[in-house]
C-alpha cells in the first residue's frame, strides 16, 4: 500500500522532547514501513524516518526562531502533500481540520485523525460544512461534542513495546509530566504533594502562550522543599523518570482527548492518578491501573492507596491495549475500508456515466 503521512510542523518526527502528535505520527510511520508498506512522510527536514521524507522546512517550527509566519510552511505542506495525491492509495492527515478544503478536492481517500479537543462552539459550523470528511478519534470521549460527524473509528494511541522498560519497584516521589498550562492544574499536583508529604518531580515544557501563567502563578509554588522542576525530557530520560516514580499524578482539568503520558506511565508499570475528565475513564482502569478521581481531596486520598495496586498489571494493560502494533493494525483496517469504498464508488460512477452516455446516444438516434 502507498501511504502518505502528513504531520504538523511544530515538532520534528519524532520530537526531540515534548510533542504528542508528532510522536504518534512517527510510531505509525515506522511500523507501516516495518510491515512492508511504501510510506512517504511529509514533515520538517530535521525528522528521522525509515520512510521517504518530504521535507517542508529545514527545522521544526516551535524552536525555530527564524520563522516569523508559520502559516507559510504550513500552507506549503498541504500543497506538497495534495499535489502528489496520485502517488498514494491513501493520505493520512494529522493536521486536524486545516487540511479539509484540499482533502475535499482530492481524488484519493483522505482520512484525518483529530488529536485535539472538539468542544469549542466555533467547531460546529466548520465540521457541519465538512460533514463528509472521514475522521478518526483517539478516544470515544473526544467525539462527544460532534457525535454526528463521519467517524470511521476510534483508534487509541500506541507505543513501541520496547520503548519503555518495566520497573517493578515503586519509587518515593510523585511525577508530573507534560506541559505547564492552566488546564493541566500543576497547582493541584503541588498541593497534593504537600498534603501527603511526598516529593513531586515536574518534567514539563512551557509554551510561549503559558509563560505569564507559569511565572505569576506556578513558579512561586515551586519554592518548596518537596517540589523539583527538571524541565523537558527525552524518551530515554522519561523511562527512569516515570519508572522510578511512586505514581504519575495528572490532575488535568479539561476534556483530555487521550493523554499519551498515561500509557507511557503504564508501560513503565507506574500507576496513574487522574481526574475524571475526557478520555481518562477509557484509559485508566479505576482501582487496577490507577485511580480516577473527582476532585483534589479524592486524589490526595488515592495517593495513600497506590501501594495496593499491582505494577505488573499496569504493564500488562499497556501490552494488551496500547502498543504500536495494535494501533497500526487498527489504522490499516480504516485505510482498507476507505480505499475499498472509493474503488466501489469509482466503479459505480463509471457505470453510471457509461449507461448515461448510451442512453443519450440512443435518444439522439
Amino acid at each position: 500500500m502507498n501511504i502518505a503521512q502528513v504531520s504538523p510542523l511544530w515538532e520534528s518526527v519524532p520530537p526531540r522532547c515534548y510533542g504528542g502528535t508528532e510522536r504518534i505520527v512517527s510510531y505509525i510511520t515506522e511500523e507501516l514501513v516495518r510491515l512492508g508498506h511504501d510510506v512517504t512522510l511529509f514533515a520538517s527536514g530535521d525528522s528521522r524516518t525509515a520512510a521517504r521524507l518530504e521535507p517542508i522546512c529545514p527545522r521544526a517550527l516551535r524552536l525555530n526562531t527564524g520563522i516569523c509566519n508559520p502559516s507559510a510552511p504550513l500552507t506549503l505542506l498541504q500543497e506538497r502533500a495534495f499535489r502528489l495525491q496520485n502517488d498514494f492509495d491513501i493520505i493520512h492527515s494529522h493536521l486536524d481540520f486545516v487540511g479539509f478544503p484540499l482533502a475535499r478536492r482530492c481524488s484519493v481517500p483522505v482520512v484525518t485523525t483529530l488529536h485535539g479537543r472538539l468542544d469549542l462552539a466555533e467547531y460546529v459550523p466548520l465540521f457541519r460544512e465538512f460533514a463528509e470528511r472521514p475522521l478518526v478519534s483517539i478516544s470515544d470521549a473526544q467525539r462527544r461534542p460532534l457525535p454526528w460527524a463521519n467517524w470511521e473509528a476510534t483508534v487509541y494511541h500506541g507505543l513501541p513495546s520496547d520503548l519503555y522498560s518495566f520497573h517493578p519497584q515503586p519509587g518515593k516521589y510523585l511525577a508530573f509530566l507534560g506541559r505547564i498550562a492552566r488546564e493541566k492544574r500543576l497547582d493541584h499536583a503541588i498541593e497534593i504533594a504537600k498534603r501527603v508529604g511526598l516529593p513531586l518531580r515536574i518534567a514539563a515544557k512551557v509554551d510561549p502562550t503559558d509563560r505569564d501563567y507559569f511565572h505569576t502563578e506556578i513558579e512561586p509554588l515551586m519554592d518548596h522543599p518537596l517540589v523539583e522542576y527538571v524541565g523537558e525530557l527525552t524518551d530515554a530520560e522519561k523511562d527512569d523518570f516515570l519508572g522510578e516514580a511512586y505514581a504519575l499524578i495528572a490532575p488535568f482539568d479539561w476534556p483530555e482527548p487521550f493523554g499519551l503520558v498515561f500509557i507511557e506511565s503504564l508501560a513503565c508499570g507506574t500507576p496513574v492518578l487522574a481526574y475524571r475528565r475526557g478520555s481518562i475513564p477509557e484509559i485508566i482502569d479505576d482501582g487496577v491501573t490507577g485511580f480516577v478521581c473527582d476532585h483534589l481531596g479524592k486524589m490526595a486520598d488515592a495517593v495513600k492507596r497506590v501501594s495496593l495496586l499491582d505494577r505488573h498489571r499496569c504493564r500488562q494493560a499497556f501490552e494488551e491495549r496500547f502498543t504500536v502494533e495494535r494501533m497500526v493494525q487498527d489504522y490499516l483496517k480504516v485505510y482498507e475500508h476507505l480505499i475499498s469504498d472509493t474503488e466501489a464508488f469509482a466503479v459505480a460512477d463509471a457505470k453510471r456515466v457509461v449507461h448515461g452516455s448510451s442512453w443519450t446516444v440512443h435518444g439522439l438516434v
